[in-house]
């Protein structure tokens, strides 16, 4: 369970810091997209630009004990990212060049973030992506849609890993597995709980297959 909750902080796959290509001009009837761009498109990929800030607070419960909770302002246009976390609240402005003491704000951010907007990351990061092929859902057992995401050997904070993510024919993501690079550990979580903020499809809540694992999201607001 150790190993759960280190990935459930660090299993990111970001290759730049500036995550939120946001402001990339997409057609309004894009023809032959591709499966991670109907996905991003599905989860309201086109209504994120449109938005100013966004507020949400991440958490980790193992065996109905709170292990992390995080609470996020992210200001979209200015890139400024403010996190209040056990009575502490830190600042700073997500670029390219980022100071050392900086890292660990930038580096919980981009991770939680990363689960809050996993399907935009599809079009922001720089990822191969397999072909897709039926295949049964690691929990559910059900038979889905099955897409797997890889990230390059090089850059980010974990490079090297993978996701394969399970979806429905509206291109909904229901379960995924991550799989890190190194060790060879992997983690099974539901996506659920969708909820519609401004057009912008969140999932705000993942499970592991026994439900001893719980990552979450509260207070989600945008402006």
């Amino acid at each position: 369970m150790k190993n759960l909750l280190l990935l459930a902080f660090l299993a990111v796959s970001l290759i730049s810091c500036n995550q939120h290509k946001k402001k990339q001009e997409q057609p309004e009837n894009a023809p032959n997209l591709e499966t991670h761009e109907k996905i991003a498109m599905a989860n309201g990929f086109k209504e994120f630009d449109s938005l100013e800030q966004i507020k949400f607070t991440f958490n980790v419960e193992v065996n109905d004990s709170l292990r992390s909770k995080r609470e996020w302002t992210w200001n979209i246009d200015s890139d400024k990212i403010s996190l209040r976390e056990k009575d502490s609240v830190m600042s700073y402005i997500q670029k390219d060049s980022l100071a050392k003491e900086k890292e660990y704000i930038d580096q919980r951010f981009v991770n939680d973030s990363y689960w809050l907007l996993f399907p935009f990351q599809l079009k922001w990061s720089d990822a191969d992506f397999s072909e897709v092929k039926k295949a049964k859902a690691p929990i559910s057992g059900d038979e889905m849609q099955m897409l797997t995401v890889k990230y390059p050997s090089e850059g980010g904070y974990t490079p090297g890993d993978s996701y394969d993510i399970y979806f429905d024919e509206d291109f909904m993501i229901r379960e995924w597995v991550y799989k890190a690079s190194a060790g060879g550990r992997e983690m099974a979580t539901t996506w659920e709980d969708y909820e519609d903020f401004k057009g912008v499809k969140i999932s705000k809540m993942h499970k592991s297959p026994d439900g001893s694992f719980e990552l979450y999201f509260s207070d989600i607001s945008v402006e």
